[in-house]
């Protein structure tokens, strides 16, 4: 049984059109099965679907610290919304069970509130990663300060073995919010001084990585509700 397919064979498979022997062989069990389905959904819809038509997953996270290459992803925060109207499709809201807590940074721990009883039916990293991947086929990745963000997915993407399903262009709304209030007298861009200016109530001091994805989407309304 194949618990999983590492992205070069799922690609060869999809080339030589042979993915469906695979499934009538049984040689795959229900993760195997669901993973070359979505390949065949994602090679086809990047084929059709437009940039701009593609949703949005506005994604936050809560790490043990600020260094990808050591920390580690303990909450993922997901938002997918509509581009054209703007609505929410899907949320994901998911505590991660770090492997190494031991490297953890006393600091992020402390803003984010981790407490081991807290975390002791948190799902593992390739779960979490399996449980985003299905909530963001052919969307944009888009956050707040998403270059921060993103080196941790692509990390825990590359460590699970799990492809990404999403464009390669990415979406900053921090970049956006510099753009739209660069001069209107403000002192910080960070999310809480922008939920701030926006009269949005702002995140617990407690962070959740729900709440920030959830901010960072109701200052994206705001943002371009603003006319130029």
């Amino acid at each position: 049984m194949l618990e999983f397919l590492p992205e070069c064979t799922g690609l060869a498979i999809l080339w030589a059109g042979q993915w469906w022997e695979l499934l009538e062989r049984g040689w795959c069990n229900d993760t195997g099965r669901r993973f070359l389905k979505h390949c065949v959904l994602r090679n086809m819809l990047e084929k059709e679907t437009p940039f701009f038509k593609r949703p949005l997953a506005i994604t936050d996270l809560e790490m043990t610290g600020l260094d990808a290459d050591i920390h580690e992803i303990i909450e993922i925060g997901l938002v997918v919304i509509n581009q054209d109207t703007l609505e929410i499709i899907d949320t994901l809201d998911v505590k991660v069970k770090p492997e190494h807590i031991e490297t953890a940074a006393p600091d992020a721990l402390a803003v984010n509130g981790y407490k081991e009883e807290d975390w002791k039916d948190a799902a593992s990293l390739y779960d979490a990663m399996v449980q985003y991947n299905q909530k963001t086929p052919n969307a944009v990745f888009a956050g707040w300060n998403i270059t921060f963000d993103w080196a941790f997915m692509e990390k825990a993407f590359k460590k699970t073995g799990i492809r990404h399903t999403m464009e390669y262009h990415r979406i900053d709304i921090l970049s956006f919010a510099w753009g739209k209030l660069r001069n209107r007298g403000l002192d910080q861009i960070r999310l809480s001084a922008i939920c701030r200016y926006f009269g949005i109530e702002e995140e617990p001091k407690q962070h959740r990585a729900i709440n920030g994805a959830m901010k960072a989407y109701e200052v994206l309304q705001k943002l371009l509700a603003m006319r130029d």
